[in-house]
C-alpha cells in the first residue's frame, strides 16, 4: 500500500509540474508593437517595416508598427518608456529621440539614459545637405554666402525639433553664424515632400532616403556631413571638400524597450532582429532607393 501511494504521489507530482510549464508559453504569445516615433513612409518607418517583417516570421508573431508623431519623435518614445516591460513595446528611436531629447526639451517625460533597455543599433548614416532645384546656389559656400545676406529669408525643414536634422541644422547655422527660418515636420518624409515641390529651400536627410531623390535630380545636394563621400551618391562633395569640415553628423538607429524588460525577451528579440540583418534578401531590400519602394507599394495595391 506504501509502494502504491508513493507511486500516486510521485505521478501526481509530475502531471501539476507538467501543467505549470505548459500554461508558461514561451515568449511570444501574442503579437508586438514597435512605435515608430515619426511619419509613415521615412527613413526609419521603412527601415522598421522591412526588419519587422523578417522578424515575424522568426517569432512567429506580428511585428506591428504604429506611427506615433511629434516632438521630434519624443512623443513616441515617451510613450514606450511609460509602456509595461512585458516584451510587447519597443522604440524604434534614433539620436534625436535618445540622445538630443534630453537637452531640448524642459517636460520630456523620459530620461533616455534610464528608461530604456536597448537591443541592437540598426543603422547609421551620414546626413545630406539638399536644396531645392531651382535654388540659386550649387556649392555649400555660395548658399552659406547667399543665408547670410539674407537672414530669415530661406526656410528650412525638418523631421521636427529634436531630430536628426534638426540637430544637423543648429550645428550648421553655429558654424556659420547664419539665421535661417526653421519649419518643423512630423517626419522626413513630409519635409522632403515639401522640398520637392519648392515649399521649403532646404533640408538635411538621411542619405539613404535622400539619394534617389539626389540622383533623379528632385534637389540639389551640396554636402555630406562626413570627411569622405558617400558611396550611394558619389558625385556629392564631403563637408570636408566643401569647405567647412566641422559639419559632421552621423544618423544613427537603435531598437529599445522599455526599462525592467526581462533579459532572456531583450536576447530573444536581439537575435531575431540580428538574423533579419543578416540576410540577403533583407539587405538588397534595405539597399533599394525608398522611392522605387514606394512605388513598388502602389502599384500592389
Amino acid at each position: 500500500m506504501m509502494r502504491f501511494l508513493s507511486s500516486t504521489v510521485f505521478a501526481a507530482i509530475l502531471i501539476a509540474v507538467g501543467l505549470s510549464a505548459g500554461a508558461q508559453q514561451p515568449y511570444p504569445t501574442r503579437p508586438i508593437t514597435v512605435v515608430v516615433p515619426f511619419a509613415a513612409g521615412g527613413p526609419t518607418d521603412v527601415l522598421t517595416r522591412i526588419l519587422g517583417q523578417h522578424m515575424s516570421h522568426t517569432l512567429g508573431q506580428q511585428i506591428v508598427v504604429e506611427n506615433v508623431t511629434g516632438g521630434g519623435g519624443s512623443i513616441g518614445a515617451a510613450r514606450v518608456a511609460k509602456a509595461a516591460p512585458d516584451g510587447y513595446t519597443m522604440v524604434m528611436g534614433n539620436l534625436g529621440t535618445h540622445a538630443a531629447a534630453i537637452g531640448l526639451y524642459k517636460n520630456l517625460g523620459y530620461d533616455p539614459r534610464v528608461d530604456f533597455e536597448p537591443v541592437m543599433l540598426v543603422a547609421s548614416t551620414p546626413m545630406a545637405l539638399i536644396v531645392r532645384k531651382t535654388f540659386p546656389a550649387d556649392t555649400l559656400k555660395a548658399l552659406t554666402a547667399y543665408a547670410a545676406a539674407h537672414p530669415h529669408k530661406l526656410t528650412f525643414g525638418s523631421a521636427g525639433t529634436g531630430s536628426i536634422s534638426h540637430l544637423t541644422y543648429l550645428l550648421y547655422t553655429h558654424l556659420t553664424n547664419t539665421q535661417l527660418e526653421h519649419v518643423p515636420y512630423r517626419g522626413s518624409s513630409q519635409s522632403m515632400n515639401d522640398l520637392l515641390s519648392g515649399q521649403i529651400d532646404m533640408s538635411f536627410e538621411q542619405v539613404v532616403s535622400a539619394g534617389p531623390n539626389i540622383v533623379a535630380g528632385g534637389v540639389k545636394a551640396l554636402a555630406v556631413t562626413a570627411p569622405r563621400r558617400a558611396a550611394a551618391i558619389p558625385a556629392v562633395p564631403s563637408a570636408t571638400e566643401a569647405g567647412l569640415p566641422e559639419l559632421q553628423t552621423t544618423a544613427w538607429t537603435a531598437l529599445f524597450f522599455p526599462k525592467g524588460t526581462p533579459q532572456p525577451i531583450v536576447e530573444r528579440i536581439n537575435a531575431a532582429l540580428d538574423k533579419a540583418m543578416r540576410d540577403d534578401a533583407v539587405a538588397k531590400r534595405l539597399a533599394e532607393p525608398i522611392c522605387r519602394r514606394k512605388a513598388s507599394a502602389r502599384r500592389r495595391r
